[in-house]
C-alpha cells in the first residue's frame, strides 16, 4: 500500500511560479512511476506530467511543455516528486493530483489513470 501526500498548492498571479511537492511512501518505488494529473471544474481530468521510477524519463502535457517541469528524489521505501509551474496561467487553475503508476519497470512512464492517488492540493491563478 502506497500513500502520497501533496503540498504546495495556493493562490498566484498570472506569471507567477509554484512548487507542488508529492511525499510518497510505500514498498518497491523504482517500479512506480509518478504522475501529476488535474482537475478544472466542469472540464476532463488531464495528465500533466509523468516521470519514471528511475526519474530518467519524463513527459508532459503539451498545455504545459516548457513551462512546468517535474523531478524525483528517491529513499529507500520513500520519494519525494515535485512540480516546478512557471509562467503560470489562469487556465493551470485546477486541483492538483499525484498519482503513482505501477509499471513493473524502473524507466517506463505512467500508465493508465493511476493505482495510488493523494488527496490534491489547489492552485489558483488569478490577478
Amino acid at each position: 500500500q502506497l500513500q502520497l501526500v501533496e503540498s504546495g498548492g495556493g493562490l498566484v498571479q498570472p506569471g507567477g511560479s509554484l512548487r507542488l511537492s508529492c511525499a510518497v511512501s510505500g514498498p518497491s518505488l523504482d517500479y512506480y512511476a509518478i504522475g501529476w494529473f488535474r482537475q478544472a471544474p466542469g472540464k476532463e481530468r488531464e495528465r500533466v506530467s509523468c516521470i519514471s521510477g528511475n526519474a530518467g524519463r519524463t513527459n508532459y502535457a503539451d498545455s504545459v511543455k516548457g513551462r512546468f517541469s517535474i523531478s524525483r528524489d528517491s529513499a529507500k521505501n520513500t520519494a519525494s516528486v515535485y512540480l516546478q509551474m512557471n509562467s503560470l496561467k489562469p487556465e493551470d487553475t485546477a486541483v492538483y493530483y499525484c498519482t503513482a503508476h505501477f509499471t513493473g519497470s524502473r524507466d517506463q512512464l505512467c500508465i493508465q489513470q493511476g493505482d495510488y492517488w493523494g488527496q490534491g492540493t489547489q492552485v489558483t491563478v488569478s490577478s
